[in-house]
This record gives C-alpha cells, sequence and structure tokens, in this order.
C-alpha cells in the first residue's frame, strides 16, 4: 500500500467512527415529560378555522390557521431555558423537547430536532425563493420553516413562531390532546 492509498483509508475509517457518535446524539434526546402518541392520534383532524378560532387568541389564530409570523424577539419562549416540552399551542400535539433548543440569534425559538412524525412540510414560495414549511401533523397549524444552518448533531434549525407554541415545564403534566 503507498503513503497516498494509506492516507486515504485513515481518513475514510476516521470519518466512519465519527458518523455514529453525531446520530447517536440526535437519537438520544431527552423527552421530559411521557407522551404515549397512537396513530390514530397523528391522523389529521377535520376541523374548520372557525372551530380553531373560538379557541385561539387573534395573534395564535393568524400565526396558526393564516400562515402569519410574529415579529422577532417579540416571544418570551425564544429566551425560555428550563427543561420541559414544547406543544402546539392549538392542539397540544408535543412538537419539540426542551434539549434540543437553541439560541439562534434570529429572534425566534429555534431547535436542532423535532417529533418529525409529528410534523408536515410543504414548500413555501413567499419569499420568492423556496423554503421548507412545516406545520403540526395533527392540526395543520403553522408553526415556522426548518432550514439547514443549525447546529449538529443534525444541522437543522426548526425555527418556530413563539404564539404556535405553549411550553410545558418538566414536572408539570402535558395538557390532554386537544380536537
Amino acid at each position: 500500500m503507498n503513503r497516498r492509498s494509506f492516507v486515504s483509508s485513515m481518513m475514510a475509517a476516521g470519518f466512519l467512527l465519527m458518523v455514529p457518535a453525531s446520530f447517536a446524539s440526535a437519537r438520544d434526546i431527552k423527552y421530559y415529560h411521557d407522551f404515549s402518541v397512537t396513530d390514530d392520534a397523528l391522523k389529521p383532524l377535520e376541523r374548520d378555522a372557525s372551530w380553531w378560532r373560538e379557541r385561539l387568541d387573534d395573534d395564535a389564530w393568524g400565526i396558526l390557521f393564516q400562515e402569519e409570523t410574529e415579529p422577532a424577539h417579540s416571544s418570551p419562549l425564544d429566551k425560555q431555558t428550563s427543561k420541559g416540552s414544547y406543544v402546539c399551542a392549538a392542539c397540544y400535539l408535543p412538537l419539540f423537547s426542551s434539549d434540543t433548543k437553541y439560541d439562534s440569534g434570529t429572534g425566534w425559538p429555534s431547535f436542532w430536532a423535532a417529533h418529525e412524525a409529528h410534523m408536515g412540510t410543504k414548500t413555501d414560495y413567499k419569499m420568492f425563493w423556496p423554503r421548507t414549511e412545516y406545520h403540526c401533523i395533527r392540526c395543520g397549524g403553522h408553526q415556522g420553516h426548518v432550514f439547514d444552518d443549525g447546529p449538529e448533531p443534525t444541522g437543522k434549525r426548526w425555527c418556530n413562531n413563539g404564539l404556535a407554541l405553549k411550553f410545558i415545564p418538566e414536572g408539570e403534566a402535558l395538557p390532554g390532546l386537544r380536537g
């Protein structure tokens, strides 16, 4: 084996040793609440916008069901650092663990991982270039956009509207699913 082959082999082996570690930290997210959600609970709800309008304030309804965006730095959840869970403000489906939250500097609550089975995505062209918008899989409530500029281990930034979430501290029971 010549020197170039040896160096290439060592670099490939080093890369393979690093990959499982980065996946393990994404897989081993700590969840602060026991939530058993059946497949039935993840089916889209058959509710019209007026049903949700009666249950949410104007700002939350506008964000969740009219796909509005709250002003940057306006949500107290952006600076929330306590341990717990973030649930959809409309139907209360768990969406994020506080262990995946980080300060992205954008002014919106940001997470490097989500309960992805609880999210639906679509392409959004409102800003002229395509972005990936995500919604609660259950109620269809607009949460935010996911970008590929987040930290390791996923490289994702799930950038969320604070009014689209409700924070449930560790030790407090999750609310029952609504809808």
